[in-house]
C-alpha cells in the first residue's frame, strides 16, 4: 500500500467520492459526520480513515493511515524511530518539518506536502496527509470524474 503525499493512498485519489471509494474497496466498516459535517469513512481492514468534505462537495480530501505496511517509494515508515523516518523522507522530497509536541505525541507536519508524521515515545505511529490548496482556495484535486 503506497502513500502518495499530495495524491492520495495506493488507488485512492484526492478528489474522489463515496462511490468511487466503495467501488474499490466496499461499504467502510464505520461512517459519520464530524463537527464540520465532514462524512468521515473508516475502513478497518486498511488502517484508515477517510474524511470527505462537505464543503467541496463530499471529496476525498484528508487520510490518516496508521497501517504498519503502508510505505512512501518503498520504505515502510510507521513503527519506525521518528528521527530515521523525518530522514527517509527527506530523502523523498518532504524536506522541511514544523514540531509540536503533546503530552507523549509528536507531530512533524510538512506544508509543501500536508503530511504529517505522528509519534508517540519516539516512533511513528500515524501519518496523515491531506489535498493540496492551489491559487489559496480551492483543492488541487488528483481525481478527475
Amino acid at each position: 500500500m503506497e502513500i502518495k503525499p499530495q495524491f492520495g493512498l495506493d488507488k485512492l485519489l484526492f478528489g474522489m467520492k463515496q462511490k468511487h471509494i466503495e467501488a474499490m474497496y466496499g461499504k467502510a466498516d464505520t461512517e459519520f459526520k464530524d463537527e464540520d459535517e465532514n462524512q468521515i469513512l473508516v475502513y478497518n481492514q486498511l488502517k484508515a480513515r477517510l474524511t470527505l468534505y462537505a464543503e467541496e462537495d463530499f471529496r476525498l480530501g484528508y487520510i490518516v493511515l496508521s497501517n504498519p505496511e503502508a510505505e512512501i517509494k518503498g520504505q515502510k515508515i510507521i513503527g519506525k524511530n521518528s528521527t530515521e523516518a523525518k530522514k527517509l523522507v527527506q530523502k523523498m522530497g518532504l524536506q522541511t518539518f514544523e514540531e509540536e509536541s503533546f503530552d507523549t505525541l509528536t507531530n512533524y507536519f510538512n506544508e509543501d506536502y500536508w503530511t504529517i508524521l505522528q509519534a508517540e515515545y519516539g516512533e511513528i505511529v500515524k501519518i496523515e496527509i491531506g489535498a493540496i490548496i492551489k491559487n489559496q482556495d480551492e483543492f488541487d484535486w488528483k481525481f478527475q470524474a
